[in-house]
């Protein structure tokens, strides 16, 4: 097999399987480390070009002031973080922060506000900005809270490519983070967005107290959606002074790369994101992260409340990995 090749001619790719067992997830995370790294690139180079990583760009729209208590969130109106709450963000402010990050080498624009769930007085505005992005040809992404039918239904009309909805952790462990709303709420706004025609961005946090087996339980309900997330991010919990997590320890850089690599093979078809936490991770753990089968990340100074490394290091960064950015509208999709 030629060594710029990214498709194995042994075998048809592997295609998306929506019927895990948990015991089947947490097989992959006891493999040793070396085979599960290589079964992940294996599948990796199936669907995807190895070398290629997408950047985009996440902007805080309406910040602070969320009625949710999810424990991990600098934005909840139920804790002291020092964090002042912000109205929604006028379009054109919003518009100019997407040109700077297209300039800047971003192909997709992702934008957050911290609600429960979109008011409909907002909607206007939410699509002004989706159609303003799309038409600067860039990927769109919103994460809005959750979501009625019709709302849906209108960021589908105004253009919306992918729409974020963290399930966080597993089914088991997720009213120990949140009580204000439940897991089934999550699932439902998925469905919601997936009749609506939306690609799904849906991941989850590592780092907030959860054993081996809860990642295995989030990875098992992502995988088993039909169709899969097309892009699933992984995050690494960013302690936040006020939070009743802010004193969390570190997740172990390893684990942490482990949970990345079974995330693609379950998810062959999907971008999977590198997302927060990179700003405390070394250029080496990054660089297993994209090994395992990670394909995106977040450039710019800030995700949301919370720091981001500077373009200037990633830019380094992909240079000595041989890396390139990948193009808007050039992923796979996942069923």
């Amino acid at each position: 097999m030629s060594l710029t090749t990214n498709t194995p001619t042994a075998a048809a790719p592997i295609e998306p399987r929506h019927t895990w067992t948990r015991d089947e997830v947490e097989a992959l995370f006891a493999l040793p480390f070396n085979d599960l790294i290589f079964e992940a690139q294996s599948v990796h180079r199936q669907w995807f070009d190895a070398n290629e990583v997408q950047k985009s760009t996440l902007l805080s729209i309406k910040t602070g002031g969320c009625p949710e208590d999810c424990n991990y969130c600098s934005q909840s109106a139920k804790f002291d973080t020092g964090l002042k709450a912000t109205k929604l963000m006028d379009v054109d402010a919003v518009l100019e922060g997407a040109a700077r990050a297209k300039a800047a080498g971003a192909s997709r624009y992702c934008m957050g506000a911290a609600w429960r769930s979109p008011k409909d007085r907002d909607m206007e505005d939410i699509a002004a900005m989706i159609k303003g992005v799309r038409a600067m040809g860039m990927e769109t992404c919103m994460t809005l809270g959750m979501l009625s039918p019709a709302q849906a239904a209108q960021l589908k009309e105004a253009g919306l490519d992918y729409y974020n909805h963290n399930i966080d952790t597993s089914e088991e462990f997720y009213g120990d983070i949140i009580t204000t709303r439940n897991f089934e709420d999550r699932i439902e706004t998925i469905g919601y967005v997936q009749d609506a025609g939306i690609n799904v961005c849906a991941g989850g946090i590592l780092g907030m107290g959860e054993e081996v087996g809860d990642r295995a339980s989030m990875l098992m309900t992502l995988a088993n959606l039909n169709p899969q997330p097309q892009s699933v991010p992984i995050n690494m919990l960013i302690p936040i002074a006020g939070t009743p997590m802010g004193d969390n320890e570190p997740v172990d850089p390893i684990d942490f790369v482990r949970c990345i690599a079974v995330a693609r093979i379950m998810m062959p078809k999907s971008v999977v994101r590198l997302s927060a936490g990179r700003e405390w991770m070394s250029d080496e753990t990054q660089a297993l992260c994209f090994l395992a089968g990670a394909n995106s990340i977040f450039v710019g100074e800030a995700l949301l409340t919370t720091a981001n490394p500077a373009l200037e290091k990633d830019n380094d960064l992909f240079d000595r990995l041989g890396l390139k950015p990948m193009a808007a509208h050039s992923c796979p999709s996942a069923v």
